[in-house]
C-alpha cells in the first residue's frame, strides 16, 4: 500500500485551494502561523502615487472611511492578487511586480520624478522604502496593519511544508523544528528565510501565488 503523503499549510486555505491537493492524494493539515489586523491611521498627507506589497495593506485602506478620496492617485503594488485587489475596487494600478525589490527598480528607473505614500504592515521588509530613499525618491510611510505570530506546535509528521511568508516561517520555528520535510514556498524572501536557519530543502513556486504553491505540491508528489 502506497504511504499517504502528509502536507502542512501554515495558513489556512480557500476551498478551491484545497481541492487540488485532496485530487492529488495528498493529506491536507492547516494552521494560521501569523494573524494581521487593520489598525487606525490617518490620511492627511498622501502622495501622488500610492504603493501597496500585500492585500492586507490594500484591505486595511479599503475600510477606511475616506478611502474613495484615494481612487484618483495612481497604485503599484506587489503581487497580481493584490492588483486584482486593487483594481476590482476602483485603483488604477500602473505597475506590479512579484517582489518589492523589483518594484522598487522599476520606480526608481522610471517613475523617479514622482512621489509615493507605502502603505505597510509592522513587519515589512526594508528594501523596497531604502532603495526609493536612497535614489532621493519622495516617499512618506503608512502603517494601515498589524502581524502577529502565533506559533502553534505541530506533532503530526508532514512530508511536506507551506510557507507563505518570512513572519509565516519565523513563526512556525518557534515551537517546531525542519528536518527531512520539503518546505515549498511562495517566494524568494520567504526563501530566504528558511535558508538563513540552514533549511536546506527548499523548493520555490515558479510565480509568487497560493495557486503556485500548490502547484508545485502536487507536480513534486506526482504518481
Amino acid at each position: 500500500m502506497t504511504k499517504p503523503i502528509n502536507i502542512l499549510s501554515t495558513k489556512k486555505l480557500l476551498s478551491n485551494q484545497k481541492h487540488d491537493l485532496l485530487n492529488a492524494n495528498i493529506n491536507l493539515i492547516e494552521e494560521d502561523f501569523i494573524e494581521t489586523k487593520s489598525k487606525n491611521f490617518e490620511l492627511n498627507q498622501v502622495h501622488e502615487n500610492l504603493i501597496f506589497t500585500s492585500q492586507n495593506a490594500v484591505q486595511s485602506v479599503l475600510d477606511h472611511p475616506k478611502c474613495n478620496e484615494l481612487k484618483n492617485k495612481n497604485a503599484f503594488c506587489v503581487g497580481i492578487k493584490t492588483k486584482e485587489l486593487l483594481t476590482k475596487n476602483g485603483f488604477n494600478v500602473i505597475a506590479y511586480t512579484g517582489y518589492a525589490a523589483d518594484l522598487a527598480e522599476i520606480i526608481s528607473l522610471i517613475y523617479n520624478q514622482e512621489s509615493y505614500t507605502f502603505f505597510s504592515g509592522n513587519l515589512r521588509r526594508d528594501v523596497l522604502p531604502n532603495t526609493l530613499k536612497e535614489n532621493k525618491i519622495i516617499l512618506n510611510e503608512v502603517n494601515v496593519y498589524e502581524t502577529h505570530l502565533t506559533p502553534k506546535k505541530i506533532n503530526e509528521k508532514v512530508d511536506g511544508i507551506l510557507f507563505f511568508s518570512p513572519s509565516g516561517v519565523e513563526s512556525y520555528l518557534k515551537l517546531n523544528t525542519i528536518q527531512n520535510e520539503k518546505c515549498f514556498c511562495i517566494g524568494t524572501t520567504t526563501a530566504e528565510a528558511l535558508d538563513k536557519n540552514k533549511i536546506k530543502n527548499i523548493i520555490i513556486a515558479t510565480k509568487p501565488s497560493v495557486e503556485n504553491v500548490i502547484t508545485e505540491v502536487v507536480e513534486n508528489y506526482k504518481r
